[in-house]
Order: C-alpha cells, then sequence, then structure tokens
C-alpha cells in the first residue's frame, strides 16, 4: 500500500478494465405496459440522474489538481464514466417517457479533494445496497431480461469505481506530505458526518409529503419499491453476496471496501433471528 506499484495497479485496473460501449447506440427494449409502468413509478429517476451529473462534475475537478500522468488519467476516466452514466440514464428516462424535475445547477466545488472524497464514499454506500438491490430485480423479474443486461455494464463500472476509490485513499495516505495528514483525517471525519446526517435527515422525511425522501431512500427501502417483501437481514446478505461476487474478478492485490460491508455483518449479528 502506498508503492509506486500500488499507484499504477490501481490506475492500469481502472484503465484497462474500461468497456468502451456508446450510450447513443443502446437499443433500449420495448417493454409491456405494465413493466414500464412499475419502472416509471420507481422514485429513483431524479435522483439517479442528478447524482451521476454531480459525481462527473466532482471527479474532473480533482482530476484537474493531479499531478501524476498515469493517476490523473485514471481519474480522468472516472469522470468520464460518472458522465456517461448520466446519459444512459436520461436516454433511458426519454425512451420511456419518465418525466423529470428540472436538472439542478453542477456547481464547481470549492474543494475538489473533499468534493471527491464524498462522491467516493457516498458510492462504497450506494452501491453496496445497489447490487442487492439490482440482483433482486433480476431475480424477481422486475426489470426484464433484456433492460437487466443494457445495465449491467453501469453496475460493473461502480465496482471499478469503489475498488479505485477506496485503494486510492489507501495509496494517498501513504504518500501525502506528513502535515497534510491530519487534515486529511478531517476531511474523512466530515465526509462521514455529512454523509450521515444526510441519511438521518431522509430517514425523517423532507417535504410535506415526504417525496423526496422516498426518491433518496430508495436504497434502504428499496425491496418494497420492488414490489418484494425482503427482510433486513436477507436484503444484507444479499448485498454481501453480490459486493463480494462483483469485487471477485480483480487483483487479489487491491483493497476491497470493508467499512459498509462491516456494519451490515455486525449488525446482522443483532438482527432478530
Amino acid at each position: 500500500m502506498g508503492s509506486p506499484e500500488h499507484r499504477r495497479l490501481l490506475s492500469r485496473m481502472l484503465l484497462d478494465t474500461h468497456d468502451p460501449y456508446r450510450p447513443a447506440l443502446i437499443e433500449w427494449p420495448e417493454l409491456t405496459p405494465e413493466t414500464r409502468n412499475r419502472i416509471v413509478s420507481l422514485p429513483i429517476w431524479d435522483i439517479a440522474v442528478a447524482t451521476e451529473g454531480r459525481a462527473s462534475m466532482n471527479v474532473k475537478t480533482y482530476a484537474d489538481r493531479i499531478g501524476d500522468p498515469l493517476l490523473r488519467e485514471a481519474v480522468v476516466m472516472n469522470a468520464y464514466e460518472e458522465r456517461r452514466h448520466k446519459v444512459v440514464l436520461a436516454d433511458m428516462v426519454q425512451a420511456y417517457g419518465i418525466e423529470l424535475e428540472p436538472e439542478p445547477e453542477y456547481k464547481v466545488p470549492r474543494d475538489p479533494e473533499f468534493a471527491f472524497m464524498r462522491t467516493g464514499y457516498s458510492e462504497c454506500i450506494d452501491s453496496f445496497f445497489g447490487f442487492g438491490l439490482f440482483r433482486i430485480a433480476k431475480d424477481t423479474g422486475f426489470f426484464p431480461d433484456e433492460l437487466v443486461d443494457t445495465f449491467e455494464p453501469v453496475m460493473r463500472e461502480e465496482g471499478r469505481h469503489i475498488l479505485f476509490f477506496v485503494n486510492w485513499v489507501a495509496w494517498w495516505r501513504r504518500t501525502m506530505p506528513w502535515w497534510r495528514r491530519p487534515i486529511f483525517e478531517a476531511k474523512v471525519i466530515l465526509v462521514w458526518m455529512a454523509l450521515i446526517l444526510e441519511r438521518i435527515s431522509i430517514a425523517k422525511g423532507m417535504g410535506k409529503d415526504n417525496t423526496r425522501a422516498q426518491e433518496n431512500n430508495f436504497t434502504l427501502n428499496g425491496s418494497k419499491e420492488l414490489g418484494v417483501e425482503v427482510s433486513f437481514p436477507e436484503l444484507a446478505r444479499i448485498c454481501l453476496a453480490e459486493n463480494d461476487r462483483r469485487l471477485a474478478p480483480y487483483d487479489k492485490r487491491l483493497k476491497r471496501p470493508k467499512f459498509v460491508p462491516a456494519m451490515m455483518r455486525l449488525a446482522l449479528k443483532f438482527a432478530p433471528k
């Protein structure tokens, strides 16, 4: 961890596994009216498009500050893929006639490193639950096979992104100047505080009709939105299994995300049998 070899390994992992698919060439499958109505009714599309747009801005802004050419190339690729996710979602929304609220303005972050870290840690949380919910949607037939195949490259990219991010954190912790370490660790604490407070406010609900809370809380209550009653222990086990499966193909020397899986395993110990 922290060696030049580690930097090359995490950078080459992201660059060498890039899938050059083009959103413009995606042929969106024709859905039955029932399936289309189910997908349109999901309260996630506004927040999904906005999240990817903001992530692309945050990652690209940080890439502009990186001095090492190979690492910068990898972070630029990360930003490109985040932007491509937004295009895929926007194309799907248009294809199936899903109405969205106007997109927010994506502002350049004042602290690029903090914004990059917030995006990375947030993706570690959301991807963990997203992997499990995607599996449930596939197994229950909520998403038809054709739509599952269309979104599979996006899910693979999310796995690559969180693997790249946690290894960047490990590498940067070991190589940054000593005087930057207290500042960096303070940022880590602030990022997690911001994410925890964000999710507390989500749990309490925002707005009279609680709509925004439902949109943001999809990763926690998504199984109900998919029309499936899944207990928390069952959902946690599915997410753990999918997280391990999706990260298994990559080089074993790379560090895996540990915090969210560890919290889920801890929660399972105290969950009702």
